[in-house]
Parts: structure tokens; C-alpha cells; sequence
């Protein structure tokens, strides 16, 4: 890698990090066989691996695979759980919008998988009625399925302040 290489892709969002492995992992479950806690392992280290070592190109490309996925679920007549595309989907598309802001061809490169992802989730949510702003647990976070929130490092500090910040405790008067 070239000392010189651009990391300006780095600063867009952390949510494809902190969201991805585990509704990739999902939607690679039943086609890789495998414990879902081995393959959320696996997916936490290729984008820790993508994210520290990698390019901005290798990490499209990831999330170009993430895009096959989702497709491919939008496509499947009867999707068990829709939520882990629905995840999946929303954050890459995110993502994908945001590129407009930075430098480069990422935005044009990404244009037919936003348009991809957009069919695709909408075929999702007619099919299943899903709506992602209720969430899926008592907490209304939308992958709450997938596991506990990782409350450790930034993405854990930023979920407790903002649970803080919903839910203040009451102040002493002594």
C-alpha cells in the first residue's frame, strides 16, 4: 500500500461496522452452514481487516458482495426473517448515498447498486410488511434480533449516551 493512499472513505460512517457482521452473517448462514456465532465472528474481522488495512475499492467491493446478498434474499419467495436484509440493505444504501460528499467515482461506481438496493428493499417491506422504524425488540433497535449491542468502545459509548440521553436518570435533591 502506498503511503500517499486517500483514507478520507474511512470518515463516512461507523454504522456499516458496527451494523454489517451480524446481518451478513445472517444471510450467509444457511448457504455456509456454519454457527451464526462463528460467521459473525468472521464477518467482525473482514471489516475490521477492510477498515484497517484496507482500500476504499476493497471495501466497495465488500459491500458490493452485501449488495448480492440482499438481492438474492429480495428475491427468495419466502424469506424466514426479512430483518437481517432489511438491515443490511438500509445501511449500505446509507453508505452508498453518502459518497456523493467525497472525492472520486465512488458515488457513479455505486449507482447501479443503489438502484439494486432500492428494489430490493422495497420488495422486502411490501412482501413482509416490515418496518424498520418499529424495530424488532423491546428496545425498538432494529437488530436487536441479531444479539446483545456491543457496549464496549466508541459504537458502545455513543449507545449508552444516547440511551442516557432518552432515558435520564433522576436527579438527587440532597
Amino acid at each position: 500500500m502506498s503511503a500517499r493512499r486517500s483514507l478520507v472513505w474511512l470518515g463516512l460512517t461507523p454504522e456499516p461496522e458496527q451494523e454489517l457482521p451480524a446481518a451478513v452473517a445472517a444471510l450467509r448462514a444457511p448457504a455456509e452452514g456454519r454457527p451464526q456465532s462463528a460467521l459473525v465472528t468472521a464477518e467482525r474481522q473482514r471489516v475490521e481487516r477492510l477498515v484497517l488495512r484496507g482500500t476504499q475499492r476493497g471495501w466497495l467491493r465488500y459491500l458490493g458482495e452485501v449488495t448480492d446478498l440482499v438481492v438474492e434474499a429480495a428475491k427468495e419467495p419466502a424469506v424466514a426473517d426479512p430483518r437481517p436484509a432489511l438491515v443490511a440493505g438500509e445501511v449500505v444504501l446509507d453508505h452508498h448515498r453518502m459518497l456523493i460528499g467525497l472525492p472520486g467515482a465512488g458515488y457513479a461506481r455505486t449507482a447501479p447498486q443503489r438502484r439494486d438496493l432500492e428494489s430490493a428493499l422495497q420488495r422486502l417491506r411490501s412482501r413482509h410488511g416490515t418496518d424498520l422504524s418499529a424495530g424488532s425488540g423491546p428496545s425498538g433497535h432494529p437488530d436487536e434480533h441479531f444479539g446483545p449491542p456491543d457496549l464496549t468502545g466508541p459504537a458502545g459509548l455513543s449507545r449508552r449516551l444516547d440511551e442516557a440521553l432518552e432515558h435520564p436518570e433522576p436527579r438527587s435533591t440532597a
